[in-house]
């Protein structure tokens, strides 16, 4: 057996396993969200778990990228699965001793996305090392499965399982998918960078990777437009779907429904991303891009509206099924626009940016649909609303899924409108252009001097 064909089979190993371990963690995730529900009647402790999900994503990202290019990527990729699995044999004694307090699921949550940040561009790293050029597009479709297959089939079971083996032999599972996951890492070999470019990657600091990433969008101002709009459209639609098991379960009434909503989703999102790889969608890309957020945010308002376990079936089916026709396509363009050895900041800087209102939505939805507007459903005020919302459970929340909706598809639509946004694919050259001399741009040297400016700055 041939080097390449060693790495291949490494990959085809990490990615079967990590692919069985997402199982396992949207399984006892479900498991722990139904029970701390169950337990509360409240949707702010769930929402609290999303918000300490996210946060080390926001402020770790940079550190991950660092680390991976420093460090052993195999070894931190072993760490972080045996750290995650170890969360998970915590969280486990907790319920099982009767002894669980929610604080420390958020303390665990947070440690555990503190891995999963170093994990994260590790392993994205490793696919360059393990698979040839000719065959990365595959591998790198193979990764974005991932979390669909997961988010199918990890619904649709673990209404069942919950109901058969409780949270507590929920969690079990996951912990022997960490351990499969971990195993796989101790007996194989992932190569690391040489060169000069990887040593001098290796010495850029944390706050350096930021502001060389964000300098490079603030110099191109309809990708950081791009950027802002997305940061607002996760908002909407990241905010409002931290609210959809408590939304779910409240409208339905069951678990089992629950989870066959949440798998639905999940399918739309599958199919989504297997037409745009047919596809490839339009050019300029940006007709791809607009008319899907519009079409997201549309659906996000009518599963608020949505009262039943079909027409909520139906709504999150095709409000997930554009998130593909968003994605891949901005991924292209800033790919294109951007030279190869500022991708890595540039990217850490779009997930960090992207990401950074959704604490404010998890706190903002969390507290007014506990304190303001499902106690509100039944009164007098709440007579006009019903016919729109419903008068049972959960039609509070519907009010924050149909307003973030609304606000996501007139947003996208006042974006689609901005020339500088429509036209940003011609008007931006693509990063060999920025190399040519006299151009718009200036020479390669004065680029990267500007992008040092900006960075300083």
């Amino acid at each position: 057996m041939n080097a390449t064909q060693k790495n291949l089979r490494t990959f085809y190993a990490i990615i079967g396993t990590q692919t069985l371990s997402i199982i396992g963690s949207r399984l006892s995730g479900l498991a722990v969200g139904f029970e701390v529900f169950r337990q509360t009647g409240q949707a702010t402790p769930l929402l609290l778990v999303s918000l300490f999900s996210l946060l080390p994503n926001i402020f770790a990202a940079n550190i991950g990228g660092v680390l991976a290019d420093r460090w052993d990527r195999r070894k931190l990729m072993l760490v972080a699965d045996a750290g995650q699995a170890l969360c998970s044999l915590l969280l486990l004694i907790s319920f099982a001793s009767g002894s669980f307090q929610i604080w420390h699921l958020y303390v665990l949550v947070i440690v555990g996305q503190v891995l999963a940040s170093v994990q994260g561009p590790a392993f994205m790293a490793s696919i360059t090392m393990l698979v040839p050029d000719e065959q990365r597009d595959r591998a790198n479709a193979l990764t974005q499965l991932s979390g669909p297959l997961a988010g199918i089939i990890a619904p649709i079971l673990s209404g069942l399982l919950y109901a058969a083996i409780g949270v507590v032999g929920t969690i079990a599972i996951d912990l022997a998918t960490f351990a499969a996951a971990a195993m796989v890492f101790m007996f194989v070999h992932i190569p690391m960078p040489s060169g000069a470019h990887a040593e001098a990657a290796a010495k850029d600091g944390v706050w350096r990777s930021f502001t060389t990433g964000f300098g490079f969008l603030w110099s191109r101002k309809p990708m950081l437009v791009l950027v802002m709009q997305f940061a607002l459209v996760n908002f909407c639609i990241g905010g409002a779907m931290g609210l959809e098991m408590a939304y779910t379960v409240s409208r339905t009434g069951s678990e089992q429904a629950t989870g066959l909503i949440l798998g639905v989703s999940s399918v739309g999102g599958l199919i989504g991303g297997i037409i745009m790889s047919v596809w490839g969608g339009t050019r300029p890309r940006i007709h791809t891009i607009m008319p899907a957020l519009i079409m997201g945010g549309t659906f996000l308002a009518l599963f608020g509206l949505a009262q039943s376990t079909l027409w909520l079936s139906v709504t999150v089916f095709l409000m997930m099924f554009p998130i593909a026709f968003v994605n891949a396509p901005v991924i292209s363009i800033l790919q294109n626009k951007t030279p190869p050895e500022l991708q890595g900041r540039v990217f850490a800087v779009l997930s960090q940016i992207s990401i950074v209102l959704m604490p404010i939505a998890y706190l903002l939805f969390g507290y007014l649909a506990d304190n303001v507007l499902e106690p509100a459903v039944g009164t007098a005020d709440w007579a006009r609303y019903a016919p729109l919302f419903g008068s049972g459970q959960g039609s509070g929340m519907a009010v924050i899924f149909f307003a973030c909706g609304v606000l996501m598809t007139v947003s996208s639509v006042l974006a689609y409108m901005l020339p500088m946004v429509r036209k940003m694919e011609a008007t931006l050259p693509d990063y060999e252009a920025q190399a040519t001399p006299d151009s718009e741009t200036g020479t390669a040297d004065e680029t990267r001097e500007g992008l040092e400016l900006a960075a300083a700055g």
